[in-house]
């Protein structure tokens, strides 16, 4: 839970400073419900491949991608509700989810990776 915490704080500070240079057009409006979104997501799914490492090797692997599997359908069910809804500048929002999808998933594998040392 830690890293994940700390990880959404910065970019919670860089979202900030990009508000703070006069590079607001570059980021959608609606980032903080994007950035809520991921930081539910990365916290189920940590908790998730915790129970999995507990139970032991072998049950991580279905852990792991069932999470991944989740994380894919929930992303696209995000994406076309808010679109659905008629979310105001489209493709910025798209560009800005993705980026963020990529960082919490490149984030998430680092993580896993240093727990995953141990076995």
């Amino acid at each position: 839970m830690r890293p994940i915490f700390l990880f959404t704080v910065t970019l919670i500070f860089v979202f900030f400073l990009v508000d703070f240079a006069k590079l607001g057009h570059w980021i959608h409006p609606q980032k903080w419900i994007i950035l809520s979104f991921f930081f539910f997501l990365s916290y189920l799914f940590e908790r998730l491949n915790s129970i999995g490492l507990e139970k032991g090797p072998e049950s991580f692997i279905p852990f792991f991608l069932s999470t991944v599997v989740i994380r894919l359908i929930a992303s696209l069910l995000f994406i076309g509700l808010e679109l659905y809804w008629q979310v105001p500048d489209k493709k910025l929002f798209i560009v800005n989810f993705f980026v963020l999808y990529l960082c919490y998933t490149i984030f998430e594998l680092i993580v896993l990776s240093r727990k995953l040392r141990r076995f």
